[in-house]
């Protein structure tokens, strides 16, 4: 059975990306573990805080892949410690976030238990620009087309 896309329409040219990244999103989305709050700091700025409580610096991990924030935390067990009772587990976890176009981290920051990561997004200013149409003559159209081919291959 195919899968029906919602960018197939010729005119939306170039937002096949989009489909791939609402795949990502949803097998993101499975895992409850941190949690986390998601907050407008303001117009264009945003920050994810995340219970990681038990975590230290030197455990956590926050990279940006591909346009996706990874926060990444593994503790390692203290082999020399003999529990009576071990109710906190020490486990390690993976949170992505997709980010759109023009996000960019600002910082990040461990506080009482809690990472805090400011997003920002750049203002990006519209521009119109005209392109020049030429007259070519069929030798050097041709030499167009071939050249258009090389850069796909």
């Amino acid at each position: 059975m195919s899968r029906l896309s919602l960018f197939n329409s010729p005119l939306l040219l170039g937002f096949d990306h989009f489909e791939r990244v609402l795949d990502r999103v949803n097998k993101a989305a499975t895992d409850g573990y941190p949690p986390y709050n998601v907050e407008q700091t303001g117009e264009n700025s945003l920050r994810i805080t995340l219970a990681v409580a038990g975590f230290s610096m030197a455990d956590l991990a926050v990279q940006v892949e591909d346009n996706q924030l990874v926060v990444r935390g593994k503790q390692t067990d203290d082999k020399d410690r003999i529990y009576l009772h071990r109710g906190i587990a020490a486990r390690q976890f993976q949170r992505s976030f997709v980010l759109a176009d023009g996000i960019e981290i600002a910082g990040a920051w461990l506080d009482n238990g809690l990472l805090h990561i400011d997003l920002v997004r750049r203002i990006i200013q519209p521009t119109v620009r005209t392109v020049e149409i030429k007259n070519l003559n069929k030798p050097m159209r041709q030499s167009i087309e071939q050249n258009a081919t090389k850069d796909r291959a």
